[in-house]
């Protein structure tokens, strides 16, 4: 049986958003497009005050554009106000009723809609068995933990069978160890359900964590969307890049392109390859990216790419990071996993040779 084409949840299409008039005025978002498709776990991810929460605010209808359209399922939604949208939204506040058990939290909504009492009842007891809660359905929200009410929020919000679940930063007010058990709970619920989610987090760990693709924003657009590998191995910009994981940014000189790829000449005069944001042809004078995982360790005298003196050796147990300091005076990372054995021989103070390899360096857009 052939596999179902994707389909298109949400479009945004060039949405702005304009908060405040005249000289206050302040453009939250700048013709913003993006599409996510139907049974997408889909993050946005960016610092605060880049605009990814009120993109999902005008997704669920409690703000509207400025200009532009949202479309769900290709019929313009940005007209509607939020109880006549498909949408359902869980914040980083839960706002359970302290007074209602937790079944009844799970089916107000559903009250709210007027369904049937069997109905009610039987999607509450769905709802109970999907986020492991069967055995508390009588307790109060107010008598358990903040594990249990994010789980009851979430059995409330998907409860109704929203088109599209919207979470922003639901995870927020819980503890590191709870927090990870979750963003895992959290993608079973996605894949069960089959709702497509949109997820809001400034966390870049949580947004690769959980996420199918990933947008990342920054001063109200959209840099660029791509799946958590993408995002990370080939960012296009170097916001990205430093926004996500630890980067070294170097210095170079484009010497040609060719297939999509450039060889780039770094300060050591050395010639490596380096990858290609898509529709970039570089020219003149670059900056590339190199991960620290993505970089190796050699004798000072290898024919390397660069060489650096070891300014730090911080050992993390999984793995170990070196603080270089380069001939030019850059600083650099390399990380490598640990394993069991006795050393190598680098040495804080010591010189060595730094290998980068041909599927190491990007070129950035900036």
């Amino acid at each position: 049986m052939p596999d179902k084409p994707d389909r298109n949840a949400i479009e945004v299409v060039k949405v702005s958003k304009i908060f405040g008039s005249g000289e206050g005025q302040v453009a939250a978002l700048d013709t913003v497009s993006v599409s996510i498709r139907e049974n997408e776990f889909f993050t946005l991810l960016g610092p605060s005050g880049c605009g990814k929460t009120t993109l999902l605010r005008l997704i669920a209808g409690f703000d509207f554009p400025t200009a532009g359209e949202i479309l769900l399922y290709g019929q313009d939604i940005a007209p509607l106000p939020p109880f006549k949208r498909p949408v359902n939204t869980v914040f980083q506040s839960y706002a359970l009723f302290p007074h209602m058990t937790v079944a009844e939290n799970i089916g107000f909504g559903l009250e709210m809609l007027g369904k049937p009492k069997a109905e009610i009842k039987a999607r509450v007891d769905a709802m109970l068995k999907l986020v492991k809660m069967e055995a508390l359905s009588a307790r109060r929200t107010s008598q358990i933990s903040g594990g249990q009410q994010q789980r009851v929020a979430l059995a409330r919000a998907l409860a109704p069978q929203p088109k599209v679940l919207l979470l922003d930063e639901p995870l927020s007010a819980l503890d590191y160890k709870l927090r990870k058990e979750m963003q895992i709970e959290l993608k079973r619920l996605q894949h069960e359900t089959g709702i497509t989610f949109i997820f809001v987090t400034h966390d870049q760990e949580e947004a690769l964590t959980m996420s199918d693709r990933i947008a990342v924003m920054s001063s109200g657009k959209i840099l660029q969307v791509g799946s958590p590998r993408d995002i990370y191995d080939r960012p296009s910009e170097r916001f990205v890049a430093d926004f996500i994981g630890e980067s070294n940014f170097l210095k170079a000189e484009v010497v040609g392109v060719s297939g999509g790829r450039a060889t780039v000449k770094l300060s050591s005069g050395t010639e490596i390859p380096a990858s290609l944001p898509e529709g970039l042809v570089p020219q003149g004078k670059v900056t590339i990216v190199v991960r620290p995982e993505h970089a190796q360790l050699s004798a000072a005298n290898s024919g390397a790419s660069l060489s650096g003196m070891v300014e730090n050796i911080v050992y993390l147990g999984t793995d170990t990071h070196f603080h270089l300091r380069l001939a030019d005076g850059e600083p650099f990372i390399v990380r490598r996993q640990n394993s069991r054995g006795t050393g190598d021989g680098i040495v804080q103070g010591g010189k060595v040779g730094i290998l980068i390899g041909g599927d190491a360096a990007q070129v950035l857009k900036d």
